[in-house]
């Protein structure tokens, strides 16, 4: 769960800028969006006590637009997505995010004094699937590696997975969740989505 918390931490600093972002790459990106949030998250004492009204809202509006959420279910689930049907996909993706979003609702609360430190960024030119590195900085604490997996849709960068410490969420995700489908399928595995974020939301 710790791991799991840095994960959607981590992706908690991409938020969207005022920049259009087909005018900046991938490591741009990263690094003006992650550091506009934590500026907002150490001045916003009511995110650091953890209202999930103000960090739901954070989400929605700039964080969600820069990660391709379709993927990274298709990712998650696996073979269990081609066989899904449009319904099963739709219910997934609803109650997953829902996980998503009150799972960093926490780690969101925890964000004090970290800064990022910024790896060089190599890419052959055409690329449109890169990694981001970086580091995040805490006092007292060793550095954690942070590597932002990106691919251009369009006109524009979006995240499809974070890795941590490398341990990456998509795989961490898939382990937990095939686990799930294999002992009661994929209705199984979004009814205990949705009961766990019902359990949740009280």
């Amino acid at each position: 769960m710790n791991n799991v918390k840095s994960w959607i931490a981590a992706l908690a600093l991409l938020a969207t800028s005022s920049v259009a972002l087909a005018e900046v790459g991938p490591d741009a990106l990263v690094k003006s969006t992650a550091e506009d949030v934590l500026a907002v998250v150490k001045k916003d004492k009511d995110i650091q006590a953890g209202n999930q009204n103000k960090i739901f809202a954070l989400a929605e509006e700039k964080i969600l637009p820069n990660f391709n959420f379709e993927r990274v279910s298709r990712l998650v689930l696996g073979k269990a997505w081609n066989k899904a049907s449009t319904e099963q996909k739709q219910a997934f993706q609803q109650e997953f995010r829902s996980l998503l979003l009150r799972t960093y609702a926490t780690a969101l609360s925890k964000y004090r004094n970290q800064t990022i430190e910024y790896k060089p960024f190599r890419a052959q030119d055409g690329e449109t699937d890169v990694k981001v590195k970086t580091q995040i900085l805490q006092p007292g604490g060793q550095p954690i590696p942070v590597d932002y997996s990106l691919e251009k849709n369009g006109d524009s960068w979006k995240v499809y997975d974070i890795t941590i410490e490398g341990v990456s969420l998509v795989t961490n995700y898939r382990g937990q969740f095939s686990n799930e489908i294999r002992q009661g399928g994929l209705d199984g595995l979004i009814q205990k989505l949705a009961a766990k974020n019902q359990e949740n939301a009280k």
